[in-house]
């Protein structure tokens, strides 16, 4: 922890320094407002993720003025490499990276600070400070075991930006669900010899892996990012009344057993520190967006694909939307603000929802043998599906019941 006295005051204190609250922090304190932005972890510090930086993560990074470093770092990619579990397969092009979010987290957090913000670190969230039914800051400690008891820091707004574990939704009053949408497990696994191997952002379908999906995405440096991800884990299983059980290692391990090229990265490189899990918190659902004095963003709020996995771009973006609201209303009562902050996310909410539909092919992999097989001959729905990368195209068109009977006669 740095030397410095802990605050006690800051216009705006942000909970969380993860992509979310770091964007959040940088344009507010661009606009000249006193942000104190705070982690339970130490800088450079390792998150579980795919680490995949499809076209929104871009258009987010160009924003906040750190796309050009974080593409100095990171490994760029032509395609998404779509497999079948009949092994067929399409190469999806698109604008794409892959930069591990031990790098990409700081890049954003420094950015933060040079805009002016200030970060106090390993500070762990315990609870909203209240007057009435108002946020008006929160209580922390120290999160290192050091000594020091709870430490209370005011602010005139608080943005809770703490990913997807639900202890800092839960503290706030605002958890509606306490379990996640998806879990996913992922290693690195250090291979030289691969590299000009595995090229493009590998995702692969199969009745082993019916739930979800295994991948691997190629980072810099010889490294691969390698996992197995489900989806829809919080769902009741229909008729049964039970949540479904599913061991993420058994997971993990049928992906190195039925893709070739995983089975080959794990036989020939070197697992890098341990496989990891972690939560996925999607679909903008779960929990609540706002109280007076407080507003959500990032995963907390569920900014999670929940076909794809992917949520850096879209917490990004959330954690913008909030600063916004802060800024644009900044004299306004706080439900004007709250008012702005969740218009905002909910008009986000129709492309998350066709997400959602479109994540059926994780529980029915056949429907991706179907569209690799129509989009190998089709050009034109080979775009479509390059579109859906880029944000342009819509999901749905391709794995609802409508889409898939339109495919099949294109």
């Amino acid at each position: 922890m740095t030397e410095a006295p802990l605050p006690t005051h800051c216009d705006v204190l942000v909970i969380g320094a993860g992509p979310a609250g770091s964007a959040c922090a940088q344009l507010l304190a661009r606009a000249g407002l006193d942000v104190l932005l705070v982690d339970q972890h130490h800088f450079p510090r390792d998150k579980v993720c795919g680490d995949g930086l499809i076209p929104d993560s871009h258009a987010a990074l160009r924003r906040l003025g750190v796309y050009d470093e974080v593409a100095a770092l990171a490994q760029p990619v032509a395609h998404v490499r779509c497999t079948g579990p009949r092994g067929g397969q399409i190469d999806v092009p698109g604008s794409l990276s892959v930069l591990p979010r031990k790098q990409l987290d700081h890049v954003l957090v420094r950015a933060a600070q040079r805009a002016g913000a200030r970060l106090r670190t390993p500070l762990r969230f315990e609870a909203p400070l209240v007057e009435g039914e108002r946020v008006v800051g929160a209580r922390f400690k120290p999160a290192d075991r050091g000594e020091g008891g709870p430490h209370e820091i005011g602010a005139r707004w608080v943005v809770l930006a703490t990913g997807a574990v639900p202890q800092g939704l839960t503290a706030a009053g605002l958890c509606d669900r306490h379990t996640p949408s998806g879990v996913a497990l992922r290693g690195y696994v250090h291979c030289p010899s691969l590299v000009g191997e595995i090229t493009q952002l590998q995702i692969v379908w199969h009745r082993r892996l019916r739930g979800g999906y295994g991948w691997i995405f190629p980072a810099p440096g010889g490294l691969f990012n390698i996992g197995a991800g489900l989806t829809g884990s919080h769902r009741v299983e229909q008729g049964k009344g039970r949540k479904r059980e599913m061991n993420l290692r058994q997971m993990f391990d049928a992906f190195c057993e039925v893709h070739a090229p995983a089975a080959v990265l794990m036989r020939q490189g070197e697992l890098q520190g341990e496989i990891k899990g972690a939560p996925l918190r999607c679909s903008l659902r779960g929990g609540r967006w706002s109280r007076p004095g407080l507003l959500v963003a990032g995963e907390a709020a569920g900014t999670t694909y929940a076909f794809t996995g992917e949520g850096i771009g879209k917490a990004m973006e959330s954690g913008m939307l909030a600063a916004e609201a802060l800024l644009h209303e900044r004299d306004a009562p706080d439900a004007a603000v709250q008012q702005r902050h969740e218009a905002s996310l909910r008009a986000l909410q129709p492309k998350f929802d066709l997400y959602d539909l479109a994540s059926r092919v994780n529980e029915h992999p056949w429907l991706a043998d179907l569209v690799i097989w129509r989009a190998r001959k089709s050009p034109r729905i080979l775009r479509r599906m390059s579109g859906v990368l880029e944000e342009t195209q819509n999901p749905g068109r391709l794995f609802t019941v409508a889409g898939l009977t339109k495919l099949m006669f294109e």
